[in-house]
């Protein structure tokens, strides 16, 4: 099932094999989504003026804004929004032009912006703002506006990214095999 998908300048966005995009997601460019993942009501994500390239087995959640910064004389690359495997995006979030290691949880309505870089294995909590340019490590939980390194994750925690996951990419094939549009 998938959304609005439109191309942008002749470059269209590429889904691999059992995605789910709900129809009332819009997708505008140079976007790749990989296998299992899903995007859920409302997200729109524009691939228009750098690429955006989304994981394995990763949700985007509900009224999340993924997008781009454009190349320019003082960044000659800009910078495009990459999201690693295993991720799950919280409702409303917003990740602007930054990279997003693997087993992450970005919660809901947290912002991460342009040039962030958030390592494998890290929980940013709901409301959190990510300045731009910082650099998240590794194993860590980062709370408030602005963001700071509360602790390092317990193990359970660690566990519980890779659960989240695995939760979402059943959910979607249950979307798959049973949702349709009145």
């Amino acid at each position: 099932m998938f959304g609005d998908i439109r191309s942008y300048r002749g470059i269209e966005p590429d889904i691999a094999e059992h995605v789910y995009i709900d129809p009332s997601a819009v997708l505008v460019g140079d976007i790749h989504i990989g296998e299992h993942s899903s995007i859920w009501p409302l997200v729109a994500a524009r691939g228009d003026v750098n690429k955006i390239r989304i994981g394995k087995r990763t949700n985007i959640q509900d009224n999340t804004t993924l997008h781009v910064a454009s190349k320019s004389a003082s960044n000659p690359e800009g910078f495009p929004l990459i999201i690693g495997d295993d991720v799950t995006v919280g409702h409303q979030a917003m990740l602007h032009a930054c990279r997003i290691g693997n087993r992450v949880l970005v919660g809901m309505s947290a912002t991460v912006m342009d040039g962030a870089v958030v390592e494998d294995d890290v929980i940013i909590g709901a409301g959190t703002v990510v300045p731009p340019g910082k650099h998240l490590e590794a194993g860590h939980l980062y709370v408030g506006n602005p963001m700071k390194k509360v602790r390092a994750l317990t193990e359970q925690e660690k566990e519980f990214l890779k659960v989240s996951a695995a939760k979402y990419v059943q959910l979607k094939d249950e979307y798959i095999a049973n949702v349709q549009s009145l």
